[in-house]
């Protein structure tokens, strides 16, 4: 049994909560979004256009992702916990960090094509070689027809030397779209997947998000089929998972933007 306060209440998780920075409390009542002359569509709240922590305009590429926007902030209800609006924060993203230096973003994704998870095999059990060859082969096949890039594998952590023309090909690919939400949107998916790879498969539509975060789960699934799965691993992986969803709609938002 734990020591408590005198009141009853836990003191490690009072202290927990201390910790926490204080959210902002909501100040607006009706969230709507507005289409501009240029092409994008602003958030706005109670008619004023909402801004991001860099205090630029908050808005979206396509009227859809807006609108996701627009609901995220709408269902908050007496603070605003950005912990609960992926599609804000990956707005924010786009608009705040990616926009004003899109090269260095674009620079951390290319980094992972020398390294990319799909190259690195693992030698045994045969269950999870055979998985990996199932999920990642296709991929690595639709890269070397789509862009020409093709990749070396190798077997276990050793690091393997990629050849120059895939990794030019690799990342023509990835200077393709040029929008500042779609290389926000590929680079997030590209961190959490560690393969940017999966990352471009998603964006051209070769793979849906949930056959994408499977391909780069499949260690991870291999070791809970073995042994269980933690719940707050599981949580952990459900969160990530949703910031994976939300930056694919970034992603292809930025597209077609």
């Amino acid at each position: 049994m734990g020591f408590r306060a005198h009141d009853g209440r836990d003191p490690v998780r009072l202290s927990q909560q201390a910790m926490q920075p204080q959210l902002p409390r909501r100040f607006y009542r009706e969230v709507t979004v507005s289409a501009g002359e240029d092409g994008w569509f602003s958030v706005l709240l109670d008619g004023r256009q909402a801004r991001t922590p860099a205090r630029r305009p908050l808005r979206a590429p396509t009227r859809a992702l807006a609108g996701t926007i627009a609901a995220e902030w709408a269902a908050q209800e007496k603070e605003i916990n950005p912990a609960s609006m992926p599609a804000t924060r990956m707005a924010v993203a786009a608009i705040d960090a990616v926009e004003p230096d899109p090269e260095a973003a674009l620079q951390e994704i290319i980094r992972y094509a020398g390294s990319d998870l799909l190259c690195y095999r693992a030698g045994g059990p045969e269950s999870l070689a055979l998985r990996q060859t199932q999920l990642w082969d296709p991929v690595l096949a639709w890269m070397d027809e789509r862009y020409g890039a093709r990749f070396a594998l190798a077997e276990g952590v050793m690091f393997v030397q990629q050849p120059q023309a895939a990794l030019a090909a690799a990342e023509a690919a990835v200077r393709a779209h040029a929008h500042p939400f779609a290389i926000a949107g590929l680079h997030v998916m590209t961190s959490l997947a560690g393969s940017v790879l999966l990352a471009l498969a998603v964006r051209e539509g070769r793979l849906g998000v949930a056959e994408a975060w499977a391909a780069a789960h499949v260690d991870e699934d291999h070791q809970i089929a073995l042994w269980g799965e933690d719940a707050e691993a599981a949580q952990r992986r459900a969160r990530r998972f949703t910031d994976f969803r939300a930056a694919a709609d970034a992603c292809r938002a930025g597209m077609a933007g």
